[in-house]
């Protein structure tokens, strides 16, 4: 055997096999799209629909979900991209630019004027999956997409140490278990590496519709184990803000 060879066998056999997939873990961007009017929406739906979406697919990164706002006035577009590795998000940029098809397709929104730009701002929000659920999830979800809620929540620390806290409860404390139990469908639960607000863990859930969202939710408050996770001294005052913003998906959204 060569040394080499003989060398990968060796450490192969040294390091336990849990302790390697315990590094597999995916990595997440949310873009949100912030729009001032319909006609910044439509160019935004028009380049991710022919341009951003199949350049990505063209890459190898699959099911990126576009969303919308439910019962909101807000005009915001959400984009949920999900990467094997940092260094397949760290080498997007690059290799899009390379993309002889995405820059023509994408040309009316990657050569937009300054004073008639394709939205007022985007936010990037570049995330961790947790350790029990390092993989992203397709939702199996039957009804029609129009009645579909995709439910994305965002908890905030007080500080690092209780942030942390609270990513412990859901890992170690199985509150991650406790939502498969109860049919949450979730997509992702993710640390955020970097954001607008931070220490910050976010998550996403789907169900069929606005009743099957409330009944689930019902059921979670009532639960004995979640009675019991939330009354423990250890997992006190993890969390100083949520945001929950409900989501429809587009049509041409992968899932």
């Amino acid at each position: 055997m060569k040394p080499t060879k003989f060398l990968f066998a060796l450490l192969f056999f040294l390091i336990p096999v849990s302790s390697i997939l315990a590094e597999v873990r995916d990595f997440y961007v949310i873009k949100i799209y912030h729009l001032e009017n319909e006609e910044q929406e439509r160019r935004v739906d028009d380049y991710l629909k022919t341009a951003y979406l199949p350049a990505l697919h063209r890459l190898n990164v699959s099911h990126i979900g576009v969303f919308k706002p439910l019962e909101t006035d807000e005009k915001r577009i959400y984009v949920f991209i999900p990467f094997k590795s940092i260094n397949e998000y760290l080498q997007l940029e690059s290799a899009l630019a390379k993309d002889q098809s995405y820059l023509q397709l994408g040309k009316d929104y990657l050569e937009a004027s300054h004073d008639n730009p394709p939205y007022t701002r985007i936010e990037s929000i570049l995330l961790k999956a947790f350790e029990e659920h390092p993989l992203f999830s397709i939702p199996s979800l039957t009804g029609p997409r129009e009645k579909r809620v995709y439910e994305l929540r965002s908890y905030e620390g007080p500080t690092e140490k209780l942030y942390r806290n609270k990513v412990d409860m859901f890992n170690k404390g199985d509150e991650i278990a406790l939502f498969k139990r109860l049919g949450f469908n979730a997509v992702f639960y993710g640390e955020v590496l970097a954001g607008s607000k931070m220490p910050n863990l976010m998550y996403l859930t789907t169900f069929e519709d606005k009743k099957s969202r409330d009944e689930h939710w019902d059921a979670f408050g009532k639960d004995a184990y979640w009675k019991k996770l939330s009354a423990m001294p250890i997992y006190q005052n993890n969390v100083s803000h949520a945001d929950i913003v409900f989501l429809y998906p587009t049509a041409y959204s992968d899932f």
